[in-house]
């Protein structure tokens, strides 16, 4: 269902438009994109790249996060093909600090204390929650998938889903994953809990 409509006359001014995508790689590993782009409507002066022009990006960034299985990061790539200042270009290698370190609990935080701040690029630290997200979509259920194209047999038993996300993963994340949800009831019934009255 759409939005309802605005309830008084508008002009756009700004668009951010933001990409993520899951890869299955050859490797057995997997890659996360994600690319940042903010656009204006109207021109305007930029003291370091001139005119931006209507739909010229001003920020257009983007990274990719190279995971094993278990969501622990092997490589990182950063670039910035838009940036509002020169210096801005300074801060891709920056983000080679993430390596090593696993999606899951307590990400944010732990993005913030190596690349946040002067260490790095609000937008683009911004992508990486969204990059968290995107992970856990992609290799949650695409390790079969991904077995099955490369041929390879299943490595996981019945139950590997449950203990790979459960309690951590999910529960609690959301309406429908909160542990006294129908959903957490039909998919997750150990870890279901009755309403309280």
């Amino acid at each position: 269902m759409p939005l309802p409509p605005p309830t008084s006359p508008r002009r756009k001014f700004h668009n951010r438009a933001i990409n993520c995508e899951g890869f299955a790689r050859e490797d057995g590993l997997w890659d996360i994109e994600a690319q940042i782009r903010d656009t204006k409507s109207y021109e305007f002066e930029n003291e370091y790249r001139g005119d931006i022009k209507p739909g010229d990006a001003i920020h257009d960034m983007t990274i990719r996060l190279t995971l094993d299985d278990d969501k622990v990061i092997q490589e990182v790539e950063a670039v910035m093909d838009g940036t509002p200042f020169a210096y801005c270009l300074n801060v891709p290698p920056n983000f080679k600090a993430l390596k090593g370190l696993k999606i899951g609990p307590g990400w944010n935080l732990a993005v913030r204390k190596r690349v946040g701040g002067t260490l790095g690029c609000t937008h683009m630290v911004e992508l990486l929650a969204v990059m968290a997200t995107v992970a856990y979509q992609t290799i949650g259920t695409g390790r079969k998938r991904r077995n099955e194209w490369l041929g390879r047999a299943p490595k996981s038993a019945k139950g590997e889903y449950e203990k790979r996300h459960a309690p951590s993963g999910f529960l609690d994340t959301c309406m429908s994953w909160g542990r006294s949800s129908p959903v957490v009831k039909r998919f997750m019934p150990d870890f279901y809990k009755e309403p309280k009255e």
